[in-house]
């Protein structure tokens, strides 16, 4: 008896290329990443002031910055060492516009490849209704790929300056008292970098995501199509060519 075929229980319109859906998964996955472990840092150094009278000393002074360090808006009590006096002390540099273009194309890449999965998924007809949905997806694709590589080098560059502008050891150069020899200053500690250079191989990784799902994509246009009929037909005249000669040789 002849073996019945099993039906095939998946509609043909729900057949996704599993390239495209690996993609969409893993670009969601790290774009969540990347924009929490950037945009949802907060970090603290701390610094202590021994004046020369003891009385005036503040010994834990605690200075608290977050996303997206404008840290020139973070500032800070610390004593002058001279009577009562206190002086707010302001810290230095702007990097909120790497900070904030970083996470804001995190967040867009997120929304697009959750909308290209519903696309794949529910509208694969009209995804290749004209070619126009695969042109779509190829161009978005280079454009986020070039996005990640140039808003993760700005990040990687502004995280390097937020760090330096937050070390306790230039912190005090800030501290009028600490300009004293008579009194002392000391860093208690540093702010802690894990979430944040953690942040910027996402980014990276982002990019490299999105830079070789390029090919994958530029398979389903007209283009890469066109291009194959057209290497297709010129080795069939190639080999009709060459089959007439052989005949008239032959003969």
């Amino acid at each position: 008896m002849a073996k019945k075929k099993k039906k095939n229980l998946i509609p043909s319109s729900l057949k996704v290329p599993f390239p495209h859906l690996y993609f969409s998964f893993f670009v969601q996955l790290f774009a969540i990443f990347a924009f929490a472990t950037c945009g949802g840092y907060s970090g603290q150094l701390r610094v202590s002031v021994d004046c020369m009278e003891k009385a005036l000393s503040n010994l834990s002074i605690g200075i608290d910055f977050a996303y997206p360090f404008r840290l020139h808006q973070v500032s800070f009590e610390a004593p002058v060492c001279e009577g009562i006096r206190r002086e707010r002390v302001f810290l230095i540099g702007d990097y909120s516009s790497s900070a904030e273009f970083f996470v804001t194309i995190a967040v867009f890449a997120f929304l697009y490849s959750l909308m290209a999965t519903i696309v794949y998924i529910f509208f694969q007809n009209k995804y290749r209704e004209n070619n126009r949905g695969p042109l779509i997806d190829f161009v978005v694709t280079v454009v986020f790929s070039f996005m990640w590589l140039v808003s993760s080098s700005a990040w990687a560059k502004a995280l390097s300056e937020v760090k330096m502008a937050t070390d306790p050891d230039e912190v005090q150069l800030l501290i009028s008292a600490c300009k004293v020899q008579t009194n002392k200053c000391v860093s208690l500690h540093g702010p802690r970098w894990s979430g944040l250079n953690t942040s910027v191989v996402f980014g990276f990784l982002n990019f490299v995501l999105w830079a070789g799902n390029i090919w994958f994509v530029f398979k389903e246009t007209g283009w890469h199509k066109g291009a194959t009929r057209l290497a297709g037909g010129a080795s069939e005249k190639q080999a009709n060519t060459f089959n007439q000669h052989d005949n008239r040789a032959h003969n």
